[in-house]
């Protein structure tokens, strides 16, 4: 009963996180694990278990969605959707200890970009002027971490579409939303498949990440840009303390 309760509370606040801002599989997948799930099965059983949470959330942003730097949502999703599949396969083939060792530099880097964003993406649309093929690239890759492994990856979008132009953090959310919810359909899929979810402990995370993704993003929708960035801010900056504390102390 224990385990059932603490596992719809880590998706209940998982879900909110996913749709505010990101990083909400930083509080299912540590949930997963303290109830006994070995470390891959809980990566496959989270991203399965946050996923109709996403899918809430996408729904409530749905008249949100749109273009960024650019590039029409069609594209963005084949591109992402691309990055998932590789990525969810690489899970499935690879030890995850490697790219443990990697993710806290990865997440310091997005909290950098996505702390810098306003300013650096002026620079960028006055020098650089980013083109499709470089916002292609960088969204494979994000879709691939995605399906790989997925903390923070809504944060890590923000941050690289901030970086390249792509607009305020807040207008962006509804778009990053669907975007990390077509590379979790296609992960979700491959891990289905490959019989790597654990059945019993994924249904009551589910249940609350399905209530937290639809209050997170009621919430999100009202709150002022400035707050949705302080947020943001404050759940890149948490995570990434936790993955740099997870991997050397």
């Amino acid at each position: 009963m224990y385990d059932i309760v603490l596992l719809f509370l880590a998706g209940l606040l998982a879900g909110s996180m996913n749709a505010l801002a990101g990083g909400g599989s930083f509080v299912s997948l540590p949930a997963l694990i303290s109830v006994g799930v070995p470390s891959v099965a809980a990566n496959a059983t989270s991203t399965l278990a946050l996923f109709p949470g996403g899918l809430a959330s996408s729904w409530v942003y749905r008249d949100g969605v749109q273009s960024v730097c650019g590039i029409n949502v069609p594209a963005i999703a084949i591109v992402t959707v691309s990055g998932g599949v590789a990525g969810s396969v690489l899970l499935l083939l690879t030890p995850s200890r490697i790219f443990d060792g990697l993710l806290p530099w990865l997440l310091l880097v997005a909290t950098m970009m996505l702390a810098a964003g306003p300013r650096l993406s002026v620079k960028l649309r006055t020098q650089a002027h980013p083109n499709a093929l470089a916002f292609a690239t960088v969204q494979f890759f994000l879709g691939l971490y995605g399906g790989y492994f997925g903390g923070a990856v809504g944060l890590m979008m923000l941050a690289a579409w901030s970086v390249l132009g792509g607009g305020e953090i807040k207008s962006l959310n509804p778009t990053r939303m669907v975007m990390v919810t077509a590379a979790n359909a296609v992960a979700v899929v491959v891990f289905v498949l490959a019989g790597a979810i654990v059945w019993q402990q994924c249904i009551s995370m589910t249940f609350g990440a399905v209530i937290g993704g639809w209050i997170g993003a009621h919430v999100g929708r009202r709150l002022p840009s400035p707050v949705v960035r302080m947020l943001t801010l404050a759940v890149a900056l948490l995570t990434t303390a936790v993955f740099f504390s997870r991997a050397y102390l």
